[in-house]
């Protein structure tokens, strides 16, 4: 049953162009190679010691939080990489292409190796090594947000330090550069800039629009209290607040921030406080109470419930595709986001779900690209791939010798 309005994602789809003038690589690793000639002309889209190729080359980056073991599976060439340990992780993150691996001390970063440009009408894909980067400093609490030129590391008592992605790029962590004064959620880059909210003692965040240096550019008048979760959609940065949410725009260098309100009174156990989409979507997910699913079109501007069963994960390519929910009988569930009729259900899938009961630990994770969804199974050592367009059919089976209860896609 749905208790918000319907809406359909109208979010754009990524660019079909693509140019390919680097190459394409047909290795499990792509090794370095030197750059052109200098005689010819540097091609569009080159990257040194990487390999350009015409599809997605997405990987998973997949860590067990019991044995410390790490393992990055590509899901070109269904080769597994046994990775260094990541002991004590109880957390993971991305960038699309850095894993970041959350422990109590510290993060640790590494390149997957595969990673996407988009260019607005066109789409660059690359496929590089595997490599270690480094350990940022930061313990639990500690959220991590990056784009082509930064990644910012912003830790729970506000500070906030911005490192260079080129450097993260060669390998190395290079040098911080703090930023001034404290902020009340993970500071966000976005259109050459960064996004977050500050907030005096007692009173509501407000938006605040930072160049890279920390300076403060933009104000938009716009509140957000009790603010958790953040996301970056192709129409500007979602911010999760207790009334709904804010989406902050950037249109020709001017920055705005709009009120995207729930329209009724959300008890606090039901609001929206972690999203999750496929990236270069603009349909966000997150669980509403036990036995529903906020979906967030930012450009419609409009928030729909849909009432499942109970929910352990979910996601949403956008665009027209199912609402996906694992709920607590094992199974993946198909929902018709307009009208919250349920359209499809696998066979269970996992025979235990950790992070649902007493025993905790981290729940499994829905990752969703442009064709599949991928589902972690830590009890079964196996991941998932599911064709949500087509009745939710398990596509590939990946069998890991790891439990893989954190999960991340790169590579979209």
């Amino acid at each position: 049953m749905l208790v918000r309005k319907n809406v359909t994602s109208l979010a754009p789809a990524l660019a079909a162009v693509i140019l390919l003038t680097a190459g394409c690589g047909g290795g499990d690793e792509a090794k370095s190679g030197s750059g052109p000639a200098s005689s010819s002309p540097t091609p569009h889209g080159y990257v040194e010691g990487a390999t350009e190729a015409a599809e997605q080359q997405s990987r998973l980056l997949l860590g067990d939080p019991g044995s410390g073991e790490t393992r990055v599976l590509d899901l070109i060439t269904g080769k597994v990489y046994d990775i260094a340990r990541s002991p004590g992780a109880t957390a993971l993150t991305t960038d699309g292409r850095f894993g970041y691996f959350h422990g109590p001390d510290g993060i640790r970063v590494l390149d997957s190796g595969a990673w996407m440009v988009d260019h607005g009408d066109h789409v660059h894909y690359y496929r590089a090594k595997i490599k270690e980067v480094g350990e940022l400093p930061g313990g639990t609490g500690t959220s991590i947000r990056g784009d082509a030129g930064v990644t910012v590391a912003s830790s729970a008592d506000g500070k906030a330090s911005v490192y260079r992605r080129a450097d993260l790029e060669k390998g190395a962590l290079g040098t911080p550069s703090p930023l001034p004064g404290t902020f009340a959620g993970a500071v966000v880059p976005y259109a050459e800039h960064l996004v977050t909210l500050t907030a005096e003692s007692g009173a509501p965040a407000k938006v605040a629009v930072l160049d890279r240096s920390g300076k403060r550019v933009a104000a938009p008048e716009a509140e957000c209290e009790e603010p958790q979760g953040d996301a970056v959609t192709r129409r500007g940065v979602v911010l999760g607040c207790a009334d709904g949410a804010l989406l902050v725009h950037e249109d020709d260098g001017a920055f705005t921030a709009e009120k995207i309100p729930y329209g009724e009174d959300v008890p606090k156990t039901e609001r929206a406080v972690e999203f999750r989409h496929r990236p270069g979507s603009s349909t966000l997910t997150a669980p509403a109470g036990k036995d529903a699913v906020w979906v967030l079109d930012a450009g419609e501007g409009a928030w729909t419930r849909v009432k499942t069963g109970p929910v352990v994960a979910a996601n949403t390519a956008g665009e027209g595709s199912p609402l996906v929910v694992l709920e607590t009988d094992g199974a993946l569930h198909g929902y018709d986001i307009p009208t919250g009729k349920e359209t499809g259900v696998t066979d269970p899938l996992l025979k235990e779900l950790p992070g649902t009961g007493a025993g905790g630990g981290a729940a499994p994770v829905i990752e969703v690209d442009r064709s599949r969804a991928y589902l972690n199974d830590p009890e079964g050592k196996r991941v998932y791939e599911i064709d949500y367009n087509d009745d939710l059919r398990v596509a590939r089976t990946f069998d890991v010798d790891v439990r893989p209860s954190l999960m991340v896609e790169t590579g979209r």
